[in-house]
Order: structure tokens, then C-alpha cells, then sequence
């Protein structure tokens, strides 16, 4: 009897166990969908839950601008980590893909030693890259956009090499751009007005543009002033400054050359290209840098030339090239125009503009260049460059522009593009990529809420290491600052001619590689899932070591990836002089995806890693 009685008292406490647990588990799985669904008080009870528990790693970054005095800077616990040393000073401005030692090894024919050349494995370098000393935080935009500190970019050749031509000056502390150049004697303003008569800016139709051959980039400049968004290009040759100060100034630029590659930019991207006096062979090789133009510009798109040959009766003296030799060459530039089907607009003094036709069913001409295979037109990542045109898209409509009509700035940024509602892009309906604007402009959202001066005018340019659909830089947008959308070569789905759809600008790459930029050219950098993505491909401190080259001094990262993955990145990075905070997902802590946010501390020259473990950051 006793036995029957105390086993049915254990059956009972079993029971009333089981149900408690029952009820625990039914409880917190409501609170959890109620927390995610973002109602009621389920917020503040997670958020309660979430202090007191160890997510965040550091609880006081430092968003602080370094202008000489002392800056107070939080220090991360992570004494574990391994150190990563700084560089030599040698390599203050080492760009890993673009060495000129190493490119002094390649055939100098159609340029190939400018092209991308990256070291092996082995000889990658495992330290941090140092700033110059006296660096400070470059002037915020549009101040930038004609000054930049000397220390940043302590080189004076541009001032003697262009002195007559009044490209850059150099006033005390600071370089001065008077918006002069080779083509542009009367000055930038006085070219810039010039264009603008030649081609409609004023609709909003022009959003983005290329210009090869950049220089400085003082047309990229004053096209902001038009809300067109200009991507530049120069190789590191003997002016190696030229892409330095355009990041400097605040202008989307990287470091490239046309050679014997493809540009790495999807087809049909850009709205405008410009070459201005670019000394690009245009007629050589069988017109293959014409056709490289024609596949990324877009159906109805400008290609605008000026300078040798145009105007050549003016100029061949000052140019030093006999007529004839100028005539031939405009001659094939002519030719090729023609076999390409693009329609001459207008040639006025010193500048040519051309306008490729909406679609193939426009031409007139019988004769048509040899079209290369359209399966490749996007696979360009060291891809050779050919001398084929890339054929036009299909068109529903006799006379529709091929690929679709695109809705003028900013109307196009949040409209489903043609690519999508076409279902070009496999994989993605109107509904999906409708639901990811949403859930950017969330994730956005609370971003700004940690790192309130995002939008400040602080950031001025920002990478999307792994841009998808380019969500987060339309939740962005802002004349303030602009994004560079990176479209991993190992991305599932390519979407980087929808983010130019958009009226945003972006560029292929292998981030298992280094990106062609100089060190300190970027104020955020954002990361989504590239830990993930590259988990089997390469290292992730090589990768983080990459971010941390890039970076500014003071400059952001928000890295968001699962917690797992999350943690490893955390403990490289505590080596590695950042200051980093790990916050849940904005549906709660629930959620296996975390973002980690990080600053990277201010250090130059001479600074060692017992210096920088102070709470003071001395000049």
C-alpha cells in the first residue's frame, strides 16, 4: 500500500514536472513570436533579458573624429586574441593586387602590367597596415570635394608634374582642387556646363556613369550636382595619386586600367561613359575597347570623347602629332561607332558625344560586328576582353528599348526592376525582392539607432562587401554619402545589373583577393554573410585584415553573420586594434544571426600595440 501511495505521488510530481516544463516552453515560444512580431511588451522583456546576459562585448564604442587632440577610446577585453603587428612604414600605401614591383614583371602590351596581379598565399602580409603620421578625418562632403588634409596623401608630384594645368594645389595643410585639367583649360565648371548642353541631365534619366581614365576626378564631382553618380578608374601608374585623392575627396573611384580584362561590371549598367583626353587606344585592336564600352552602357545610353582626335585641326600642334596620323584615328573611332550602330548626337568643340541605339531593330546599316556568346556577357572576372559586340537583350515592343525602360532618379531606386518583373533573375519574384526592401530598411534602421551618425555626413564612402539586391544602399541614400555595392564572384545569384537598374553603382569581386583600392578609403564597411560565404574558400582573418587595410582610422564596420560564425570574427579582430559591441537581431535574441559592430582605433606610424592598449590616443 505504501509503495502504491509514494509511486503515485512520484507519477504526480512527474506529471506536474512535465506540465511545468510544458508551460515554460509554450510560454517562452510566445514570447519569443510575440517578441519578433515586434508588438506588445515582448521588446522590452528580451531587451531586459538581453543586459543582463554577456552578448554585448563592448558597451561604449567610440564614433569620435581624431583632429590632433586626445581622442578617449573603450578597449576590448579580449586579451586572448592573437596580435596582429603593424606593418612596416614602407607600406603605407600598399595595394596587394596592384604592386608596382610585381607589375614591373608583366608584358607591358595592351597594358597588362596595370592590371590586377595579387600575390600568393605565402606572401600575403599578416600585419596591419599603418596610417601616415598627423592623418586626420578627411572634411566632410561637399567641403571634401575641394580639400583634402596633406597628411592623408602626402605627395607633391601631381602639384609639379600639373602644375600648369592647375589640377591640384598644395595650400599649407591641405591640397586644393581649383577644378582644372588637361582637357579642362577654362576649368570643370566651364566643361561640366558644356556636357550639360550636349546631353539632358536635368530628368533624372542620367543616374549613372563611368569615366575611365579619371585623373582626379574632378568631373565626378560636379556630376554629383546633377544627382549622377560617377565610378572612375586610373592605373597606378607614375601619377599613383589619381585614385588616392579621389577617396580622399569623397568620389567613387578604384584603382584599373582598360587593358586585355574585362571591366568588372555586368552589362548594360551604365548611363553614361566619359573619356576625357583618357589616352585609351580606341581604334586598336579591333575596336575591342569600343565594344567593351558598348556591352556596359545601356541601350540609349552616351558614350562622350574629347580629346585627341577630336578637334584635332585646333590642337595637333599642342598635341605634337601629325594630321593625318589623328585623321586615321578618328577614322576608326568612326567606323567602329558605326559597326556598333551607335547614332553620332553632336560634336562640339573639343567634345564628341554618341548615343547607342535602344535596340538593334533601330539600325538602318546592313553591316553588324561579330556578337560574342550573351550566356557570358556578366562572367567577367579575369575574363579576356574580346572584340565582339554583346548582343541587345529581347524587346517586347518594335520599338522598346532592349532590357526594358528605366524610371528616372530616384523614382527607379525602389521600383521593381525589369530584370525582376522580366524574370531575368532566377530566383527572385516582384513579392521577394518587395519583402527585402522592407527588411533593409529595418536592419538600416537599427543600425542608425547604435551608430546614430551613419547619416550624419560623417561616412561618406561605404562598402557593401556582399550587396545582394542593394537593399542596404537604397535604405542609404543620401547626397551625403555613397555606397559601393560588391557582387561576390561566388554570390549564388548574380544581381548586380539589377542594383544598377536601381540607379546604384557597384563591381564584381573575389574577396578572397584584395580589393583595388589604396589603404584608408573607406569610412563603413558593411558585411553581410561573407564570413559564410567564404567559410571553404579562404581564410577570414585574411579577409579581415583586408577590411582593416581599407578602413579609416575611427572608420565603422557592422559585420552580421550567425552567432557561431560571429564569435570567431570577434576573437581575430581583438587582435587587431578594433573596438567591437555584439548586438542581437532586430526580431530579438532568439535569433541565431547577431551583428557585430566595430570601430577601428586610431593609430600612425611609430604607434605600437603597448601604446594603443591605452585609453588615450596621443598625437
Amino acid at each position: 500500500m505504501a509503495i502504491k501511495r509514494n509511486s503515485g505521488h512520484l507519477r504526480t510530481k512527474s506529471s506536474a514536472s512535465i506540465l511545468r516544463v510544458i508551460g515554460l516552453c509554450c510560454f517562452f515560444y510566445i514570447l519569443g513570436v510575440w517578441q519578433r512580431s515586434g508588438f506588445g511588451k515582448g521588446d522590452k522583456i528580451a531587451s531586459a533579458i538581453t543586459k543582463q546576459t554577456n552578448c554585448g562585448v563592448l558597451l561604449n564604442l567610440n564614433y569620435e573624429t581624431h583632429h590632433g587632440d586626445g581622442v578617449m577610446l573603450a578597449i576590448g577585453s579580449d586579451t586572448a586574441a592573437k596580435e596582429f603587428p603593424p606593418c612596416d612604414e614602407k607600406y603605407i600605401d600598399y595595394t596587394p593586387c596592384h604592386d608596382q614591383m610585381r607589375a614591373m614583371t608583366f608584358p607591358r602590351d595592351n597594358m597588362v602590367y596595370w592590371e590586377r596581379h595579387c600575390p600568393p598565399q605565402e606572401e600575403k602580409l599578416q600585419c596591419l597596415i599603418p596610417a601616415p603620421k598627423g592623418y586626420a578625418t578627411p572634411f566632410p562632403w561637399p567641403k571634401s570635394r575641394d580639400y583634402v588634409p596633406f597628411a592623408n596623401v602626402p605627395y607633391k608630384s601631381l602639384t609639379v608634374e600639373k602644375a600648369l594645368q592647375n589640377w591640384i594645389r598644395h595650400e599649407g595643410n591641405v591640397f586644393r582642387f581649383p577644378g582644372a585639367g588637361t582637357q579642362f583649360p577654362q576649368g570643370v565648371a566651364e566643361y561640366f556646363n558644356q556636357l550639360v548642353s550636349l546631353i539632358p541631365m536635368d530628368n533624372g534619366m542620367i543616374r549613372t556613369a563611368l569615366d575611365t581614365g579619371c585623373g582626379v576626378v574632378s568631373l565626378g564631382a560636379y556630376l554629383f550636382e546633377k544627382n549622377v553618380i560617377t565610378m572612375s578608374f586610373a592605373p597606378r601608374d607614375s601619377h599613383e595619386e589619381h585614385v588616392k585623392f579621389a577617396l580622399e575627396r569623397g568620389l567613387p573611384a578604384f584603382i584599373g586600367v582598360l587593358g586585355t580584362i574585362k571591366m568588372p561590371f555586368p552589362s548594360r549598367a551604365f548611363d553614361l561613359i566619359h573619356c576625357s583626353r583618357c589616352l585609351i587606344p580606341w581604334g586598336a585592336n579591333d575596336g575591342m575597347y569600343m565594344m567593351e564600352v558598348d556591352r556596359v552602357l545601356r541601350p540609349g545610353g552616351y558614350w562622350v570623347l574629347s580629346g585627341p582626335p577630336i578637334n584635332k585641326m585646333m590642337h595637333y600642334q599642342a598635341w605634337k602629332r601629325p594630321k593625318e596620323e589623328l585623321e586615321e584615328e578618328q577614322r576608326k573611332i568612326e567606323k567602329i561607332a558605326e559597326l556598333l550602330c551607335w547614332e553620332k548626337e553632336r560634336e562640339m568643340g573639343d567634345i564628341a558625344v554618341w548615343r547607342k541605339r535602344k535596340n538593334y531593330e533601330t539600325c538602318a546599316q546592313q553591316d553588324k560586328p561579330t556578337l560574342c556568346e550573351s550566356r557570358y556577357a556578366d562572367d567577367v572576372w579575369y575574363k579576356k576582353m574580346e572584340a565582339c559586340a554583346t548582343p541587345y537583350p529581347e524587346q517586347t515592343e518594335q520599338d522598346g528599348v532592349a532590357d526594358g525602360e528605366w524610371k528616372p532618379f530616384p523614382d527607379r531606386i525602389n521600383a521593381i526592376p525589369f530584370g525582376i518583373s522580366s524574370g531575368s533573375v532566377t530566383g527572385v519574384s516582384d513579392d521577394m525582392y518587395q519583402e527585402d526592401v522592407r527588411v533593409w530598411e529595418k536592419h538600416v534602421k537599427s543600425y542608425k539607432s547604435i551608430n546614430n551618425i551613419i547619416d550624419s555626413g560623417r561616412f561618406r564612402n561605404i562598402m557593401d562587401m556582399n550587396a545582394g539586391l542593394g537593399s542596404f544602399a537604397a535604405a542609404l541614400e543620401s547626397p551625403k554619402l555613397w555606397v559601393m555595392n560588391v557582387m561576390p564572384t561566388i554570390a549564388e545569384r548574380d544581381t548586380l545589373g539589377i542594383i544598377y537598374e536601381r540607379g546604384l553603382i557597384g563591381i564584381y569581386h573575389d574577396w578572397c583577393e584584395a580589393f583595388s583600392t589604396y589603404p584608408r578609403t573607406y569610412d563603413l564597411i558593411h558585411a553581410n554573410g561573407i564570413f559564410s560565404l567564404y567559410m571553404n574558400k579562404c581564410k577570414a582573418e585574411d579577409i579581415l585584415l583586408e577590411m582593416d587595410r581599407i578602413l579609416r582610422p575611427e572608420g565603422s564596420a557592422i559585420i552580421r553573420d550567425q552567432v557561431n560564425v560571429l564569435n570567431k570574427v570577434k576573437k581575430i579582430v581583438g587582435g587587431m586594434r578594433w573596438n567591437t559591441r555584439m548586438v542581437d537581431h532586430e526580431n530579438g535574441p532568439l535569433v541565431s544571426e547577431k551583428v557585430l559592430f566595430a570601430v577601428k582605433r586610431y593609430w600612425v606610424v611609430g604607434d605600437n600595440a603597448t601604446d594603443n592598449k591605452k585609453n588615450v590616443v596621443r598625437n
